[in-house]
């Protein structure tokens, strides 16, 4: 091994020496690449968008007239890929109403007060991000804010984007009334007089947001910026979009940008299940895009979430046995459509959180495997929540990739022992389980439910601590990952999700030039200092995109 690694950096060496000159060469840096065959190293060179040398002979690169930068034993790490995020719509929320870190039932009212205080007129107003968990789960309604939103019409989603709350205006614009039909999927909440509380879960959401008028091109662009700016800061070199106002217009905004040659980022677009059809089409008639911005993904649903009570499970919930969630998609065109898709060669992730809605899409994915044959499909579950051993194991049999958010451990672990019990629980972010098998895990942030943040998120998967205090040695502590495997799926890991692991996710001679710097080493500090870590530099396609 040590003979086969001599010869590797040997032939990185002289390939470099013989033929090229460094644009930029980044030195006295603790640098994990994420190759095995070459882990660590103190010296990277760029020449144009990809990577000339990973090393530790500074005299090895041909320098000429090559930018140099002294990262003074920085970290220097491949770039943050995040697998899972509803970009355009964190873009939007973070100019909305903040409602994520509130606690009491009266500071709700207050910063909804002080907001539409801010921001007169008749706008509708979306976001917020609520979690009633926070104050001990009693559900807001829209009497606690009808007096405090003026005209515009107020529809806010919990946190994990799975249900509602909607003020009288924006009821009476969607025309809901208490004999709305529910619909598939969904629920329409009601208080004991058989009165609309304006809390709408799952599939009923869309009875509001359907009402809302579309964001123009001109926002939308502006949500892109404000997202991407957010992103490049917290090292976020590519995003997997699962959309936000249907994927279309997401694919839409990037081109966009693309053609003016002023996005960000990398982007890999995912547009719903339902449309295959559609994206097969528009497939065969564009491509798949380039290393840059890219489709052919669509993005499905079995259930809803764990804190809304309407992820599928199969015993009933502890503090609501009335239900055991609910599949939103009706099952028989969950099974057409992955079935078709997959055989027009289009990547299906689709999202499961409950134990039975894990269950069922493993078991469409190898339905769908055995009517199409063998290829290289690479099926994704999104969240993977909570699972059971068995479970753990058909993913490795059908080479199934399980997409998770760690920081979700961080929130939902302070309130998932009143919902499921002891059991259940023990399958829950099954982070460590499942990398044992040799599963490649994703990592994510899915926000807008979480922070866009992958330095959390490590904190996350390494400590599982949650916000609450209660767990100083870790939430389900078993489960813990190490920081190496953490980057890993971040970055390589992600890479191999959308078929980019040959060009992106690691840091090799040849590979494009994306890697972010943090100003700690987050190998040598204690674990629960990580969260405390700093971005210093991103860098995309070899050029900085970011610099604190």
């Amino acid at each position: 091994m040590v003979k086969l690694l001599s010869i590797v950096l040997l032939f990185q060496i002289a390939s470099c020496t013989r033929t090229d000159t460094a644009d930029r060469i980044y030195y006295n840096a603790k640098i994990w690449t994420g190759d095995s065959l070459n882990p660590t190293a103190s010296v990277l060179a760029v020449k144009g968008n990809k990577i000339l040398y990973v090393g530790n002979d500074l005299s090895a690169v041909k320098a000429g007239k090559a930018e140099k930068i002294d990262l003074r034993g920085q970290m220097l790490v491949p770039g943050f890929i995040d697998n899972h995020t509803h970009f355009l719509s964190g873009g939007y929320s973070l100019t909305s109403v903040q409602l994520k870190e509130v606690t009491t039932h009266q500071s709700f009212i207050e910063t909804i007060k002080t907001y539409c205080k801010n921001n007169p007129g008749d706008s509708w107003i979306q976001g917020g991000e609520w979690n009633n968990d926070a104050w001990g789960g009693e559900l807001p309604t829209r009497y606690w804010i009808d007096s405090v939103t003026g005209n515009h019409p107020l529809c806010i989603e919990r946190y994990d984007g799975h249900m509602v709350l909607a003020n009288t205006i924006a009821l009476e614009k969607a025309h809901i009334s208490a004999q709305t039909p529910v619909p598939f999927g969904g629920a329409i909440l009601k208080d004991s007089k058989g009165v609309l509380t304006g809390i709408l879960k799952d599939e009923a959401t869309n009875l509001v947001f359907n009402s809302i008028p579309e964001p123009s091109p001109k926002e939308l662009d502006q949500y892109l910026l404000n997202a991407s700016l957010n992103a490049v800061a917290h090292g976020v070199t590519q995003v997997h979009d699962v959309s936000s106002y249907g994927g279309w217009p997401e694919l839409e905004t990037y081109s966009r940008a693309y053609k003016k040659d002023s996005l960000l980022l990398r982007v890999y677009a995912f547009v719903p299940l339902k449309d295959w059809k559609k994206l097969n089409e528009y497939v065969q008639k564009n491509g798949k895009g380039d290393a840059f911005l890219r489709w052919g993904a669509l993005k499905g649903f079995v259930d809803g979430s764990l804190g809304s009570t309407t992820a599928w499970f199969y015993d009933p919930y502890l503090d609501a046995p009335n239900t055991r969630g609910l599949n939103v998609t009706d099952t028989n065109d969950l099974k057409s459509w992955v079935k078709s898709a997959d055989a027009a060669g289009l990547q299906v992730a689709v999202h499961a959180i409950g134990d039975r809605a894990n269950d069922f899409i493993l078991t469409v994915f190898e339905s769908a495997q055995k009517a199409n044959g063998n290829r290289d499909r690479r099926f994704r579950v999104e969240h993977a929540q909570h699972l059971t051993p068995a479970a753990m194991d058909r993913f490795k049999q059908l080479s199934v990739i399980p997409s998770m958010q760690p920081y979700h451990v961080v929130d939902d672990g302070c309130f998932a022992g009143k919902r499921l019990e002891d059991r259940r629980l023990q399958g829950t972010y099954a982070f460590k389980s499942l990398v044992d098998k040799g599963i490649p895990v994703t990592f994510g942030s899915d926000w807008t439910v979480a922070p866009l943040n992958p330095i959390l998120g490590i904190y996350a998967a390494v400590t599982r601590r949650t916000s609450d205090g209660k767990f100083p040695a870790g939430w389900y502590p078993a489960q813990k990952l190490t920081v190496e495997q953490a980057l890993k799926c971040y970055t390589a890991n992600n890479a191999f999700a959308g078929f980019q692991e040959n060009i992106l996710g690691k840091l090799k001679k040849g590979m494009l030039a994306d890697f972010t710097v943090i100003n700690q080493d987050l190998f040598s500090i204690a674990p629960e200092k990580i969260r405390d870590a700093e971005i210093i530099l991103t860098v995309i396609n070899g050029k900085v995109v970011y610099k604190k």
